[in-house]
């Protein structure tokens, strides 16, 4: 026991695990995070005191409103993005795709279902192979029509074939806020790396405030929950909301 210990100088550093609270899932690390924090806010009840001139305090009751939970993290995977916008997180495997039907513009961006695809055959309403040269450029988002090509008009519909590799899905505000139990392992530079554990038992969080997608430094992803209370946790002297272990 260290109740007793007044030195205690701190410069965390560590991780932040997470898992939606009550599924069936590992405690899996958000990834790289550069700022956790708890904001406890409290309001306090005074009753005046009325008994003599100039007033005062006669009592006050403080009670905590809410505990806040920030978090900026520096890996925007697709875990940590579902989460961020209330979405649905899958993966789509690679496949290929026959006769998919596009309207084509020149000087401009046709969308395909699908992300970087290969192997693409593109053919005109009479089923005539149009030659990517001159006409359109693969790229990652779908095709570019070139503003001269020859083989394409305004308005033109085609159908494209194509092969695709597998990649990760968010469809964005999709659910509900998510609700996690989260754990801070952390190890205090300033005093040799000793551990702490910080469990949090229920974080609803809010939806993130931005997503930068052009950005001059490093992205990352700004989130802000609320620490609920967990009725799971009963007993004498334990708390319902977090609690904090220290070596």
């Amino acid at each position: 026991m260290q109740t007793a210990r007044i030195f205690r100088p701190v410069l965390n550093a560590g991780q932040v695990y997470a898992r939606l609270v009550g599924s069936a899932a590992p405690l899996q690390s958000v990834g790289g995070v550069e700022e956790l924090t708890l904001n406890i806010e409290e309001e306090t009840l005074k009753q005046t005191d009325y008994s003599r001139a100039g007033g005062g305090t006669r009592a006050q009751v403080k009670r905590v409103s809410s505990v806040g939970m920030k978090a900026v993290l520096q890996d925007l995977n697709v875990v940590n993005l579902a989460r961020a916008v209330f979405g649905t997180a899958s993966e789509v495997a690679a496949a290929t795709v026959t006769g998919e039907d596009v309207t084509a513009y020149r000087a401009g961006l046709v969308r395909l279902a699908h992300l970087s695809p290969t192997s693409v055959v593109v053919k005109d309403d009479q089923d005539v192979v149009i030659a990517a040269a001159g006409n359109y450029e693969v790229r990652p988002e779908g095709l570019f029509i070139f503003d001269n090509a020859p083989a394409i008009a305004d308005g033109d519909v085609l159908t494209v074939d194509y092969a695709h590799s597998g990649y990760d899905l968010v469809q964005a505000l999709t659910t509900a806020a998510p609700i996690l139990e989260m754990s801070y392992a952390g190890v205090n530079e300033a005093d040799n790396g000793k551990p702490s554990v910080v469990d949090l038992f229920r974080v609803q969080l809010g939806a993130t405030k931005g997503l930068g997608l052009i950005d001059q430094e490093f992205g990352t992803l700004e989130l802000e929950g609320e620490v609920l209370l967990d009725p799971t946790k009963t007993g004498a002297g334990l708390s319902k909301f977090f609690r904090v272990l220290m070596a």
